[in-house]
């Protein structure tokens, strides 16, 4: 006889757990609980029977796998926030007594607790942790530019600020800047650490308020993750660079608003030219240990060595002149070594497109975001100065000679000083999304399109879309085809206005019915060319026999594919029925991404053309 099964010991039900009996194991409330699923990164799970796994119950809840609570029983996080608890319970009832050295002693040992511990479970590898900090950077961008109020604290928002200055630091000192996007909702960058894409999101400068149906809470427990997660990120990027973290912060500068520019990066280990205490310490050279290894080994053998190879040693070179030296090879003498090297590699130079900003100085005028410009022109070699009003660290001033180009955001002014035409001369002026172009194409483009107060080409997101997404610039040719094909129409329809009627409804079933004659022998030359003559020798003008055969010949291309989709149609029904519902409803949630995007291609075409119909029938108007 078989072991029998008892109802909610095995399967689903034993697998998951509700939300409700999960706090109750642990002993912690609600929203503990809910910081130890976000800190280790623990979310509920969708069961494939509710009804089992809830043990016969048919009520909403959220489910859990067992294996994950018990994996949160033994966090030490866990033990803090117990011993928090009851540290509040006690400073409650101090301040209740008015016992004010035992409440001061107790906020002197107010349990913390440290997340280093959780970093290094979630993240095995630095990789790891450099692939996932795209969400880190949106977050700390955006509690960097929230006011401070009773629940987001000004310590925590200068902390945010410092973090995302020393990211912006770092991406300009190592040139991994690539892409931009200027957005409604922000600018978004894209940059490349170790070769990998971080793309994150920067809000634009205004003033920020805090929805009160947003729960800060959730959001401050991820930030307090993320904090942590960047530190460590940040400290590993600064280390391999061989810079000091963190970046010291002049104080005086910083008081100005200076911005980034009130950090200082410094190199981790400075030459001693830099004024680098000496040892008076005899050194001794890797060279002169190994002579010494070789005669106490030669000193304690009595049988010489026979592995010719020890008395190589003595040539060795010291190690901080060691470099591997590619031999040829013996076999074939022909073949020229060229092996690459760490050392080789890492004095490659870097592509050309991260200096496009090298031969040029910057100015900002008062009106464009001196944040994200300044990011931008240092990202890729440029100088830039900006007035006094946009804040201080300026290099210098506008009267500078070594200005090449002037970033403005306003229109031209009509009456303009001479030492202002005299500028004008001298300088390019253009509008701020000529240098987010410039790094999106990886070159200089041409000043004339962005100049000041000229309309700007489209701003096209530089991020990789999917295939078959709306594109301004690639469809021109079908949109000219059809805007001939409405002037064309247009000029008909006049030169029937001016003809008569009734010639022309007589002619118009004329036109028809060979029309549709020459869409039918459109295979054959010779009936095509006949249904011409035939055209021509009623009266009938040339470009209204071809837009009524273009016309035919549209209205069967689209017969034919209603045809074809009603004929696949049975097809792919029996294909889905062969499919299992899962596999079933992700290809119709695909079909109807699909279609709608689609949609919405159309839509946008069919916009685009209807513009410019509009501009041509204003510019022939006047």
């Amino acid at each position: 006889m078989g072991r029998l099964k008892q109802k909610g010991k095995a399967g689903a039900a034993k697998a998951y757990v509700t939300r409700s009996s999960a706090v109750k194991k642990l002993q912690c409330s609600l929203a503990d609980f809910r910081r130890l699923c976000i800190l280790k990164g623990i979310f509920p799970r969708e069961p494939r029977h509710k009804k089992r796994a809830n043990k016969g119950s048919t009520a909403p809840t959220s489910f859990y796998y067992v294996k994950d609570i018990a994996y949160l029983a033994h966090e030490p996080v866990l033990n803090k926030l117990r011993e928090h608890k009851a540290f509040a319970k006690k400073i409650s009832r101090a301040l209740g007594r008015g016992e004010w050295s035992t409440a001061k002693n107790l906020e002197d040992n107010k349990p913390v607790y440290r997340l280093d511990h959780i970093i290094k479970e979630r993240y095995p590898s630095f990789i790891d942790a450099v692939r996932d900090i795209d969400d880190a950077l949106c977050m700390i961008h955006l509690f960097a530019s929230l006011p401070s109020n009773p629940r987001v604290s000004p310590a925590l928002i200068e902390n945010c600020a410092r973090l995302t200055a020393e990211w912006q630091l770092y991406v300009m000192h190592t040139r991994s800047l690539r892409n931009v996007f200027l957005s409604i909702k922000g600018v978004y960058y894209q940059a490349e650490v170790m070769n990998q894409n971080v793309t994150w999101l920067v809000p634009y400068q205004f003033p920020q308020n805090i929805p009160s149906d947003v729960d800060v809470r959730v959001m401050l427990t991820f930030l307090e993750l993320y904090q942590t997660l960047l530190g460590f990120v940040f400290f590993k990027l600064y280390t391999d660079a061989g810079l000091v973290y963190p970046p010291p912060l002049d104080s005086g500068k910083d008081e100005s608003g200076a911005g980034v520019g009130a950090f200082n990066l410094r190199p981790a280990n400075p030459s001693p030219a830099t004024g680098a205490p000496k040892s008076d310490a005899p050194k001794v050279s890797s060279k002169e240990v190994r002579q010494t290894i070789k005669n106490i080994t030669a000193e304690s053998s009595s049988v010489p060595p026979t592995d010719v190879d020890i008395d190589r040693t003595g040539s060795l070179p010291d190690a901080a002149e060691e470099e591997f030296v590619p031999q040829a090879s013996k076999s074939d003498l022909d073949v020229p070594s060229s092996l690459p090297t760490l050392l080789s590699l890492s004095s490659l130079p870097k592509p050309s497109s991260t200096n496009i900003f090298a031969p040029y100085t910057f100015w900002l005028s008062r009106e464009s975001s001196r944040s994200i410009f300044e990011f931008l022109i240092r990202s890729f070699g440029g100088r830039i100065g900006w007035p006094v009003s946009s804040g201080g660290g300026s290099l210098f001033t506008e009267d500078d000679e070594a200005i090449t180009h002037v970033i403005i955001d306003r229109p031209a002014a009509k009456d303009d000083t001479a030492q202002e035409r005299e500028r004008r001369r001298r300088r390019k002026y253009v509008q701020p999304q000529w240098v987010v172009d410039c790094i999106n194409a990886g070159k200089i483009l041409l000043e004339d399109l962005y100049a000041q107060g000229k309309t700007l080409p489209p701003h096209l997101s530089p991020f990789g879309e999917r295939d078959g997404a709306y594109d301004p610039t690639i469809g021109l040719a079908n949109v000219e085809n059809s805007l001939v094909e409405v002037d064309d129409a247009e000029l008909s329809e006049d030169c029937q206005e001016v003809e008569d009627v009734d010639m022309g409804s007589e002619l118009e079933g004329d036109v028809t019915s060979r029309a549709a004659l020459a869409v039918v022998a459109a295979n054959d030359p010779e009936a095509l060319r006949a249904a011409e003559l035939a055209a021509e020798a009623a009266g009938v003008d040339y470009g209204t026999f071809e837009k009524e055969v273009q016309k035919k010949q549209k209205q069967q291309k689209q017969k034919h594919k209603e045809d074809a989709v009603n004929d696949g149609g049975g097809e792919e029904d029996m294909n889905k029925i062969l499919m299992s519902k899962r596999k079933r409803q992700l290809y119709e949630r695909m079909k109807y991404g699909e279609k709608k995007r689609a949609t919405e291609h159309a839509k946008l075409e069919e916009k685009r053309v209807k513009i410019e119909k509009d501009r041509r029938r204003k510019a022939r108007a006047s």
